[in-house]
């Protein structure tokens, strides 16, 4: 059994990454072939560095990234103390049902709803773009929101209340209080949902789409090069994307198996 549940396993991740695998490999690749390895060169990160769509792309997509991450762990961690605070059982599960929706709804339809909202409101007040920059960050601080809640809100009902109530004892204001004693308790929390949004924010494309208009990321300027023909440099932007990502999430694992270390001490 313990073979069947190996061999088992290894099939799934080899499922899995194989694809990974095959477009790190090719994007090492000295020839534009899929197919054939003509030799090992870095030419198509060379060639990456020189590639101006392709580098605002990238630059769009972090701005938005990196800003959508900060305000939404802001937001969330504030929403996050204000659920918790909650007396009500059933107000509690209201709120926590309507935070949910963004995270349970299509992708599609929330880019179409964000996307009617955005041009409604842009010719109420007569702008000429409704879409660009600030309605992609808006849209992306929506979906992001409900990830930081739920990774915040297990920290907070972790946490001893009365450490805070012993702080305020002790002549603290409830702020001081909060950034004293509740805020570094549940800063692991914090910061992996930081990293989830972050993460989540630098792979949308559906949300984006809708919203962005000519205020293009990543993700939407590589699909409208698949309606040509995808060069291997976008071989080697994805590698590059793909160690990122793996470095925050083995990152986020680490935090995650800390806590629980300390939790369980």
């Amino acid at each position: 059994m313990k073979i069947l549940s190996r061999l088992y396993i290894a099939l799934i991740l080899i499922f899995l990454y194989a694809p990974v695998a095959v477009m790190i490999f090719f994007s090492f690749n000295e020839g534009e072939s899929v197919w054939v390895f003509s030799g090992f060169s870095f030419d198509w990160y060379k060639s990456l560095i020189h590639n101006e769509t392709m580098l605002t792309a990238l630059q769009h997509t972090l701005i938005v990234a990196v800003l959508s991450a900060l305000i939404s762990t802001v937001l969330g961690t504030a929403a996050a103390v204000g659920i918790t605070a909650l007396r009500k059982k059933i107000t509690k599960s209201a709120v926590m049902t309507v935070t949910n929706i963004p995270m349970m709804n299509a992708d599609i339809v929330t880019g179409v709803s964000l996307m009617l909202l955005f041009v409604f409101v842009g010719r109420l007040f007569g702008l000429k773009e409704s879409l660009g920059f600030w309605t992609v960050l808006i849209a992306h601080i929506t979906f992001n929101l409900p990830y930081v809640i739920l990774s915040v809100m297990p920290k907070l009902n972790q946490t001893d209340t009365s450490l805070s109530e012993a702080a305020l004892d002790l002549g603290c204001t409830p702020v001081k209080a909060f950034f004293k004693v509740v805020l570094p308790a549940i800063s692991t929390g914090i910061f992996t949902g930081m990293i989830m949004a972050f993460t989540l924010s630098l792979d949308d494309f559906v949300i984006s789409y809708f919203t962005c208009g000519h205020y293009q990321t990543l993700p939407i300027v590589i699909y409208n090069m698949t309606k040509k023909t995808v060069t291997p440099d976008v071989y080697a932007l994805s590698t590059f994307i793909f160690i990122s990502v793996f470095v925050l999430l083995v990152l986020y694992n680490a935090l995650q198996n800390k806590s629980e270390k300390r939790r369980t001490a």
